[in-house]
């Protein structure tokens, strides 16, 4: 794996959008599936990938929220605070969505599950259940 940036400001920036290219992207709008993983099992930010604390911090669409199913993966309540700042109006779909997201969620949480999609699931994307909802 790549070495992680060390700070928010660190993170590339994408030439066409401007906007920072979080750990777990390849892209301002696609997510990496190594970097997510790496991001689940050794509990490790997908904005800047460092070493998580608690709360721990989810993104995601208002739908994720309600089936407890998050694609993005765990952050920092502050850097995930700092990439919806930078992400707001950039009518595009980002982070992993398939479509512009206008309202993002942000909920935290002290636990979560990795959960790995089967056979037949019709998404094939790994979600992220939070086992016990602090704030959102």
């Amino acid at each position: 794996m790549d070495a992680a940036p060390t700070t928010f400001a660190e993170l590339p920036r994408d030439p066409r959008l401007g906007v920072p290219v979080p750990f777990a992207c390849s892209s301002p709008q696609e997510l990496d599936k190594r970097r997510v993983t790496q991001c689940a099992l050794s509990r490790v930010c997908g904005v800047c990938g460092a070493g998580l604390g608690r709360p721990i911090a989810f993104l995601g669409t208002a739908l994720e929220e309600g089936r407890n199913a998050f694609h993005f993966p765990p952050t920092h309540e502050a850097c995930a605070a700092a990439l919806l700042t930078s992400y707001d109006g950039i009518g595009e779909a980002a982070l992993g969505q398939d479509e512009v997201v206008d309202d993002w969620v942000l909920v935290t949480t002290a636990s979560f599950e990795f959960v790995r999609p089967g056979r037949e699931d019709l998404d094939r994307r790994p979600t992220f259940q939070l086992t016990a909802v602090l704030s959102g």
